[in-house]
């Protein structure tokens, strides 16, 4: 199992991400939307403004307020066996 940050502490299994998105167009919304209302959505934004959408291999909707080419450097970073756990806080 790999954990990659996705800010503020939270982590979530690299092997069972399917997607990085951002949440700019109606269809990933509705996505987010769909998941709050079947119990399905992960909140890691602590409050922030959501910047990317995680889709999990579970149906589990991960939400994180660090962009999506951030969280997708910190993977790349963890296949060539960096440190990807991240413990400043970002901003």
């Amino acid at each position: 199992m790999r954990l990659v940050s996705i800010g503020f502490g939270a982590a979530v299994n690299a092997d069972r991400m399917i997607a990085i998105l951002s949440p700019d167009s109606a269809p990933i919304r509705r996505k987010v939307q769909e998941a709050k209302e079947s119990k399905q959505l992960i909140d890691a934004t602590y409050g922030r403004k959501i910047r990317s959408v995680l889709i999990m291999d579970s149906d589990h909707v991960v939400v994180s307020a660090i962009a999506p080419e951030t969280i997708a450097a910190r993977l790349e970073e963890g296949m060539r066996g960096e440190e990807v756990w991240k413990t400043q806080e970002e901003n």
